[in-house]
């Protein structure tokens, strides 16, 4: 009875780990961010927005995590990876339909927001946003595979991202918009990276060139350092320029999980076993920068 109980619990583990609960993240802050610099400069909210747009984005994000599972299993890249929903349930193809039913429910929920607005910006730019995560690891372009992840990450989660929740509530673009999706491209792109350092002897048996792979862990870990560092080097940049309000420096506050990752990253980035989780400490630090810097756009509105 122990070890089946031991057994059911390091399935449910594998399922948390597969399903990736904190990635959702990587939704909810750019529509929060592209909002939160609507309602700044607007002082408008359209709630029901706001809500039906975070409700297609976790569903869009459903279908790029399960989607990339299955293109994954295809050229063998997971074969060692006991989390993959497709070694899980052993049915790619019963994987692959679900993930697309969850993309056409996230692109309904766009074309709600669209025909309330009269308006087929947003839809046009999420569009753009889906077609660019496929060719991260849909055939056949696998642009993932070239090392190009990350770049798109950056422009898929930050300019697209925050430029279509911010036109969904202002009907318009912004500069203080670009200014903050170059701060949320930036975190996102950084979990992606972070992802790398623990499966660089699964790139290369898969001739995945991914940008670790390409410059070794310990390079790769310095260049995490600025990455990171850049994330509250370019807010004092854009307060000084005074695009952004001084309340944005409020991303001060998730400072000491960037020092942690950049710390993790470099005590162990040799250390596949231990490095592994510098991915969700990346995630945190994206979230909780996130919605510090989200807050510091809309407190000045508030008081």
């Amino acid at each position: 009875m122990a070890t089946t109980s031991y057994i059911d619990k390091s399935r449910r583990k594998l399922w948390l780990a597969a399903i990736k609960p904190p990635m959702y993240s990587v939704a909810i802050i750019p529509i929060t961010m592209g909002t939160a610099v609507a309602f700044a400069e607007t002082n408008r909210f359209h709630q029901e927005i706001f809500f039906a747009f975070l409700g297609a984005a976790i569903l869009i994000i459903a279908w790029l995590n399960l989607s990339n599972d299955v293109f994954d299993s295809e050229t063998g890249i997971d074969k060692n990876k006991a989390e993959s929903v497709v070694n899980l349930t052993g049915n790619k193809t019963l994987v692959f339909w679900i993930s697309n039913l969850l993309l056409g429910l996230g692109i309904l929920g766009i074309i709600s927001i669209a025909w309330l607005q009269q308006d087929g910006m947003v839809l046009g730019i999420v569009l753009l946003c889906c077609a660019l995560g496929y060719s991260y690891q849909g055939p056949p372009f696998r642009l993932g595979y070239q090392g190009l992840g990350e770049i798109i990450c950056f422009v898929t989660f930050g300019p697209l991202a925050i430029a279509a929740a911010y036109y969904s509530q202002a009907k318009t673009f912004s500069l203080m918009g670009l200014a903050a999706s170059a701060i949320i491209g930036l975190s996102t792109s950084i979990i992606l990276f972070c992802s790398h350092f623990h499966q660089v002897e699964d790139d290369l048996a898969a001739g995945k060139r991914s940008p670790i792979v390409r410059m070794g862990t310990a390079r790769g870990s310095q260049v995490l350092a600025w990455s990171t560092a850049s994330l509250f080097a370019f807010t004092v940049l854009f307060v000084l320029l005074r695009v952004f309000p001084v309340s944005t420096l409020l991303i001060f506050g998730s400072l000491p999980l960037a020092n942690r990752l950049v710390r993790h990253v470099q005590q162990h980035h040799d250390n596949p076993e231990i490095v592994r989780t510098c991915k969700f400490l990346a995630v945190n630090l994206h979230f909780v920068s996130g919605i510090l810097l989200a807050l510091g756009f809309v407190l000045p509105r508030l008081l």
